[in-house]
């Protein structure tokens, strides 16, 4: 049963892990640091990107007020445009997460190493003992992947999910 590995502490880092190395994560790109609106809106300006996410995000004025805002940083503009620009930002600065692919969710998965169920504590995957195989193809991921869309999915969530909803423990022969 060849195939991606996970490393971890706990079955949930250990699958964290595994996702992690297939899948690309919601995160924030780190060029996306400004806290102030000018700074903001000047980043958003340069590019296409960030030009839809103003128009987007409901922002909705014209050229020569956006010059005289980009012109001075201490321009006293609405609160309610602060918060569009701020939403735009953020909406360009969050890569959102792949979707958990298909092999992912339809997997099969030998875990070695020291396996802990209550007070039941095994080490697996050696010589003496098979390793724990869990059928991951009958499932239902959707709270897994929920949580992974919004970057919420912690080693523990992951765990609880996948054993109540995803993991079917195949006999090793």
């Amino acid at each position: 049963m060849a195939g991606p590995t996970g490393r971890g502490g706990s079955l949930g880092a250990a699958l964290n892990d595994l996702l992690h190395s297939q899948v690309t994560p919601r995160h924030r790109l780190s060029s996306y640091n400004a806290k102030h609106w000018h700074a903001q809106l000047s980043q958003l300006t340069a590019t296409h990107r960030g030009q839809q996410a103003l128009a987007d995000a409901g922002l909705n004025v014209t050229t020569k007020t956006l010059i005289n805002w980009l012109s001075d940083a201490e321009y006293n503009i609405r609160h309610n445009y602060r918060d569009l620009i701020h939403a735009a930002y953020e909406n360009v600065a969050i890569v959102p997460a792949d979707p958990i692919p298909r092999h992912i969710k339809r997997g099969q998965y030998e875990i070695s190493g020291v396996v802990k169920t209550g007070d039941d504590e095994r080490t697996r995957g050696t010589v003496d003992a098979a390793p724990l195989r869990i059928d991951a193809s009958r499932g239902n991921w959707d709270a897994i992947e929920a949580l992974w869309l919004t970057g919420e999915l912690t080693d523990d969530e992951f765990e609880d999910h996948f054993i109540d909803d995803v993991g079917t423990v195949r006999r090793s022969v």
